[in-house]
């Protein structure tokens, strides 16, 4: 690689990465009281990002691949600073805020392949307790095993009913590995929920699958068209890896938590945990449950004390329904937590199902 393109490489890869820590602190933090607070705590990593956007400019044909990574991924960025910014110049409400946070998911999966090629790359896309860790950085050195990464099946953006699914480079099938199915929010999509997980499933050794729901949202009314696209899934990624049948764990986000119980608490469901995060729930969900279903089912429960879609007060009546039916609940609530996704509790839910192994 030539001298000007390492130097190039260099002076974006710093900015860019500290942006895409800070649009993650706002996605977890944000509050749409404390917008102003928490754009406050993260700087301007965006303005070095800009200052330095134009060194990817006109590089030798061999590097066209590295430089669209970090081009399309520092534009990601950008853009979604730019939808913050304009939100914090009195233009745009709380609305245009999350629609700017849709550009961050996308920066991820454009800088994703460079993990390979650059070790900072490689670090950031790792849980902060695996950082360090010599023995995984020496299996993500090695050439990634065949069909492992990430992969989209009829899940490009707009589309609804596919997945998108990432299989740990290290991946071998002599052993079993746990698999998370993450299901999105209401009107999101799998294959920007994937980036929600993927750091911990690289990190912990998991097959995380991200479906997109066959309708605008999940089937929470009405006839459910979901549970059954979900066991096709389930079944076409049980087909082609090799999956440990009693770690099967259903998490979700808002509607996609609230469809965790719709779905994985049926009788024939075949996931052996759920974890809804902010998600409502009624108590009959509970009372009409299969009983044995139910029974000693593990339920890891995750809600924010300053949710405002679904006050925290359901949440600490679905755990008193759930634990009187019968299941085995931990109840998580999160002091500083919005209504976003508390990406820190991942760690420990795949701790949990290493624990059951």
């Amino acid at each position: 690689m030539s001298d000007a393109v390492v130097d190039d490489i260099v002076a974006v890869l710093p900015p860019l990465l500290q942006s895409l820590e800070a649009l993650s602190f706002v996605a977890r933090h944000l509050h749409p009281p404390e917008f102003e607070r928490v754009m406050e705590a993260v700087g301007t990593p965006g303005q070095a990002l800009r200052a330095v956007r134009p060194r990817l400019g006109e590089w030798p044909a061999e590097f066209a691949a590295v430089r669209a990574a970090l081009e399309g991924s520092s534009d990601a960025a950008l853009a979604a600073f730019a939808g913050l910014d304009a939100v914090r110049g009195g233009r745009g409400d709380i609305w245009e805020v999350f629609r700017a946070l849709r550009h961050v998911p996308r920066a991820l999966e454009a800088l994703y392949p460079l993990a390979a090629k650059f070790p900072p790359v490689s670090s950031f896309f790792l849980d902060p307790s695996a950082q360090g860790d010599a023995e995984l950085e020496a299996r993500l050195a090695r050439p990634a095993a065949d069909d492992t990464g990430v992969m989209h099946d009829h899940n490009e953006l707009g589309s609804r009913g596919g997945f998108s699914v990432y299989v740990p480079e290290y991946y071998t099938p002599d052993r079993a590995f746990p698999l998370v199915m993450a299901l999105h929010g209401g009107s999101g999509n799998g294959r920007n929920f994937l980036w929600s997980w993927l750091r911990d499933a690289r990190s912990f050794g998991a097959i995380l699958v991200a479906p997109t729901a066959t309708g605008p949202t999940w089937a929470l009314m009405g006839a459910d068209t979901d549970t059954p696209n979900l066991k096709r899934i389930l079944d076409h990624v049980r087909g082609r890896w090799n999956v440990d049948p009693e770690r099967l764990l259903l998490t979700g986000l808002s509607d996609g938590g609230t469809f965790c119980y719709v779905s994985g608490l049926e009788r024939a469901s075949p996931f052996t945990h759920l974890a809804p995060v902010a998600a409502t729930f009624h108590p009959l969900m509970a009372e009409l449950a299969d009983a044995e279903r139910l029974k000693g089912l593990p339920i890891f429960l995750t809600h924010g004390r300053l949710d405002w879609m679904f006050p925290v007060e359901v949440a600490r009546h679905t755990r008193s329904a759930l634990s009187a039916a019968g299941a085995d609940v931990t109840y998580r609530e999160i002091d500083d937590l919005s209504h976003c996704y508390p990406r820190e509790i991942n760690a420990e839910l795949l701790r949990r199902l290493a624990a059951e192994a």
